[in-house]
């Protein structure tokens, strides 16, 4: 993964953390990367991620009967929170993420933020809450 591509971004962020893969990052679509420094440079402040690829074997992943957009490296969770989720959702729907994933009630607060093809496997555009 060339990082300088993705300034704000490690590959060791975004690799799979199962502990079962040889995962480096690099699993990451370039287009929906690109996508996301752009939403990065939009928002202005730091957007730590608490899930980038999921190979098949990591837990998550595991328990669908089919793989999800984090193992296409089409998706990623952002850990924010209270006014700084909503600014950074209003961000992300004017850049055209097309699934999105809201958290923000207790502990695990974060934006599922993800691309999937409209007509494709996975339904698209899609908003939900966990």
């Amino acid at each position: 993964m060339t990082t300088n591509r993705w300034p704000n971004f490690s590959a060791k962020e975004l690799r799979c953390k199962c502990g079962k893969c040889n995962s480096d990052g690099s699993e990451m679509q370039p287009e929906f990367m690109d996508r996301l420094q752009q939403l990065r440079d939009q928002y202005a402040k730091p957007m730590a991620l608490s899930s980038g690829y999921r190979c098949r074997r990591h837990p998550e992943e595991a328990r669908k009967a089919e793989p999800g957009e984090h193992n296409m490296g089409l998706a990623v969770d952002v850990t924010v929170r209270g006014p700084d989720a909503l600014k950074l959702l209003q961000l992300a729907l004017g850049l055209g993420f097309t699934r999105i994933g809201v958290s923000q009630k207790g502990n695990s607060r974060f934006l599922h933020l993800g691309l999937a093809p409209i007509g494709g496997r996975l339904p698209s555009p899609a908003l939900w809450s966990y």
